[in-house]
């Protein structure tokens, strides 16, 4: 996975949702973004419910469970709502300008049960696609044969995104590495609407 990326590395970013409806993931999620942190150069990695937590340096621990306590422990709103929007709006303008350089692939990993204004959401997913080389929403649901992008927050970020793909087994992350191993050098040209899963 992360090492056929390597190859070509861009820096990438994780921006992982641990809220009440997340939760039966995030253990896999939280040993998801410890590979990433554990072997790749140049990767941020943060996960929010209400508010934006920056965990990079309690994944970069070599025992992963200690690791991934570290990273549970910095988390104030664990398994808490989820305001996606606001989230994104702190990662926006906190951290965007440190970690975006270079042409970064942004990870987005949610079910996109938005508690917040939607059309915030649409502000902020679409300020951060302007600054990220590519926009990637990743969404456990979607692994689910009868399921629909109808929520309101997922309505909202469609537009934004450049791929929507499924993130619920390991062979879901296995098409997600060779997704991410296919990004070339020059930008892709923006879509009007987001590759999904299927196309």
């Amino acid at each position: 996975f992360w090492q056929r990326r390597a190859r070509r590395e861009r820096p990438l970013v994780i921006l992982a949702d641990i809220s009440g409806s997340m939760e039966k993931y995030a253990r896999l999620l939280l040993q998801f973004l410890y590979s990433a942190a554990h072997s790749l150069r140049r990767v941020e990695c943060f996960v929010f419910a209400t508010r934006l937590t920056r965990i990079t340096g309690q994944l970069k621990l070599r025992n992963i469970d200690q690791a991934i306590d570290g990273a549970a422990r910095e988390v104030v709103d664990w398994a808490g709502g989820t305001r996606i929007g606001a989230s994104l709006h702190a990662f926006n303008r906190q951290w965007a300008r440190r970690v975006l350089g270079r042409g970064a692939v942004v990870l987005l990993i949610s079910d996109g049960w938005e508690q917040g204004e939607p059309s915030v959401l649409a502000r902020e997913l679409a300020w951060l696609r302007r600054r990220s080389y590519r926009l990637i929403w990743l969404n456990p649901l979607l692994g689910g044969r009868d399921y629909q992008p109808l929520t309101q927050g997922i309505q909202a970020a469609l537009p934004f995104v450049d791929d929507f793909l499924p993130v619920h087994n390991l062979l879901s992350l296995e098409q997600l590495g060779a997704k991410l191993s296919a990004v070339g050098e020059r930008r892709p040209e923006r879509r009007q609407r987001p590759l999904l899963a299927n196309s």
